[in-house]
């Protein structure tokens, strides 16, 4: 069921500080209406808008619109996201993308699910109520990479890479933002998986982009970049079958390698093809190299996931000082 903000009142959340987090690139057409529609769904909320680098009228129809506007040099939403929740303190964070493709009412619904269950971060799953909003080269490459972080991290989300995400203060707070572009809707995804925390997902509507208005997204190069992330977070977050994987198919190409030669020396004595034997005998060497390079990963790794959750630790969980007042 896709969700309708119209039920929940606002004044459930008058005791939190809420912010909506808005990375802009070239959204004059549409920037003045997201501003417009969330100050409408939630009038407690303050509206930050991060201006990166855009060459048209962005900054000033969003301040015009009643938006606080900030500007971040490093160009990509991966540097506006870190410049983000690095500079605004709030109790509650709303990301949202500035084309004016989401619901802003869901946000009522996004955030009650978050306070009401102490969940760390609700993502809107988008549901398209227009033929446009939702380009067939993006539908399946979002869903194959939904499958992909799957199988690799373990249950994901359905819409991995929605840009309507709502965060807790310790969410925030304690995740180290590392890339630069658009994969980072990848990687507060895998932060997540990997560190077991509370999460949700509620059905959002997606309207297709103002008239005027046009897409950043480049299927296949961003698609990529995105894979690319996947893998290397992968590595970085599960070294130990990653560095195992490749020293098992290193060892069976060395035995593929060997089969022949160590026959051939049974039955006649010689080593005719040496070079081969030479590679096959390196490559076994490398594999167990990556073996033990997973190894030592491994405890590496898992000394920065305890560091990582003790500064989640750190924060109290979302609704915690209303109860305790």
């Amino acid at each position: 069921m896709v969700a309708s903000g119209d039920s929940t009142p606002a004044a459930r959340f008058d005791g939190y500080k809420i912010v909506v987090l808005v990375p802009c690139y070239n959204e004059e057409v549409a920037i003045a209406q997201v501003v417009h529609d969330f100050r409408a769904a939630l009038p407690t909320a303050t509206i930050f808008v991060f201006d990166n680098n855009s060459t048209d009228n962005t900054a000033a129809a969003a301040r015009t619109a009643g938006a606080e506007v900030y500007r971040e040099k490093h160009q990509g939403k991966g540097f506006v996201v870190r410049r983000m929740f690095t500079d605004v303190e709030a109790d509650i964070y709303v990301l949202v993308d500035g084309d004016a493709t989401y619901d802003a009412p869901s946000a009522r619904v996004m955030i009650a699910r978050l306070l009401e269950d102490r969940l760390d971060m609700v993502v809107g799953n988008r549901v398209d109520r227009d033929q446009a909003a939702y380009r067939a080269g993006h539908r399946t490459g979002n869903w194959l990479l939904s499958r992909f972080v799957t199988e690799m991290f373990g249950p994901s989300f359905t819409d991995m890479l929605s840009g309507y995400r709502v965060f807790s203060r310790r969410f925030v707070k304690s995740f180290p933002v590392l890339s630069g572009g658009f994969e980072i809707e990848t990687e507060l995804t895998v932060h997540a998986l990997e560190l077991g925390l509370p999460v949700a997902e509620i059905d959002t509507p997606y309207y297709a982009r103002p008239e005027g208005s046009a897409s950043k997204l480049n299927t296949w190069r961003d698609g990529f970049r995105i894979l690319s992330t996947i893998i290397k977070l992968y590595r970085a977050e599960r070294p130990l079958p990653f560095f195992i994987g490749i020293g098992l198919m290193l060892a069976l190409i060395a035995v593929g390698l060997a089969i022949p030669i160590v026959v051939t020396y049974v039955e006649t004595g010689l080593v005719p093809r040496l070079p081969t034997a030479i590679l096959s005998m390196g490559l076994m060497i490398v594999a167990f190299l990556s073996i033990a390079i997973g190894l030592v990963l491994d405890t590496v790794t898992r000394g920065r996931r305890e560091v990582k959750l003790l500064a989640y630790l750190a924060h109290r969980a979302p609704g915690e000082e209303r109860r305790r007042s």
